[in-house]
């Protein structure tokens, strides 16, 4: 307790006021974070309501998403150890739980790949969690192809705002699950925001509402120093995808109408439907089951 109240006071901690369901973290911070980059680090809000259960962030690779997420985290966890935590104002709830998928790890020697370790995390989260529990999924779904990484991204985000409708934060490069807040009520949008100029990019590290449709993976490299002939052509490769993908207007799949979910109804089907055993007689009754052999055999 008195490490506690030493570190509150050295880094202008405040102590977090305990909610029922909602979050209001003014000018949050990663304690750790702060400590390590010689540059001042860019505080941010975490807003959520009682009407607001999912997050979802999208934004350029390198821009901070991932700290936005661990932070809450880590307030979390500071919070509910008696210390104070890193922002101006915090009003948080006791979460049960927090449940993370988050990074890229394999389990070789158990016969594990990337992905299957990737899956068994969130099976694990999404089959434990409560509506008292935190969520934190970072890129799910981008160890397998884009649109089974995508489908199953959106099948998990569906499966938590019906099923669990705990406080969930979901960072995602597919752009086409921003459409989500159309139809699900309690998923909010927020984005880091950058800014280009001249085909170069400024990661401003500030979370703000609303989406992007962009991730700057080619300019991320370039940051990399990958050879520049790689880079042009990654450039051109890419524009030929978006090319095509503006011509195929892929467009998330809000909801499979049920009818399509049903199978069909055969003609036998349809006639059995139509039939009052009640009202026929025994001949009719033959005559009838006659006619629904002949189109069983067709």
């Amino acid at each position: 307790m008195q490490s506690f109240a030493t570190i509150a006071e050295t880094n202008n901690y405040v102590r977090p006021e305990i909610t029922e369901n909602e979050i209001y973290i003014k000018e949050s911070r990663h304690p750790v974070v702060e400590k390590v980059i010689n540059t001042e680090f860019v505080t941010n809000d975490i807003v959520m309501d009682k009407n607001t259960n999912i997050l979802l962030i999208t934004g350029p690779n390198m821009a901070g998403k991932s700290t936005y997420m661990r932070q809450m985290a880590i307030i979390a966890i500071m919070a509910q150890i008696g210390s104070f935590v890193p922002a101006t104002v915090a009003k948080l709830p006791i979460f049960d739980a927090i449940y993370t998928r988050i990074g890229a790890s394999d389990d070789l020697v158990s016969g594990e790949s990337t992905f299957m370790v990737e899956m068994t995390e969130a099976a694990n989260a999404i089959t434990s969690a409560t509506d008292k529990s935190l969520l934190l999924f970072d890129e799910l779904g981008r160890g397998t192809a884009t649109f089974d990484g995508m489908a199953l991204a959106q099948g998990i985000i569906e499966y938590i705002h019906q099923n669990i409708k705990g406080k969930t934060f979901f960072s995602t490069h597919y752009h086409e699950l921003t459409d989500l807040d159309k139809t699900l009520k309690h998923l909010k949008n927020i984005h880091v925001s950058a800014y280009e100029e001249d085909g170069k990019i400024t990661f401003l590290h500030k979370i703000k509402e609303g989406s992007v449709d962009k991730s700057y993976g080619i300019h991320v490299a370039k940051l990399a120093n990958l050879p520049e002939s790689v880079i042009k052509r990654a450039s051109e490769i890419l524009k030929v995808y978006e090319d095509k993908e503006n011509k195929r207007d892929v467009k998330v799949q809000e909801a499979l109408p049920i009818d399509e979910l049903m199978p069909k109804k055969s003609k036998v089907e349809e006639e059995l439907e139509k039939i009052d055993p009640l009202e026929l007689t025994p001949m009719e009754a033959l005559n009838i089951l006659y006619k629904l052999k002949q189109n069983a055999n067709k």
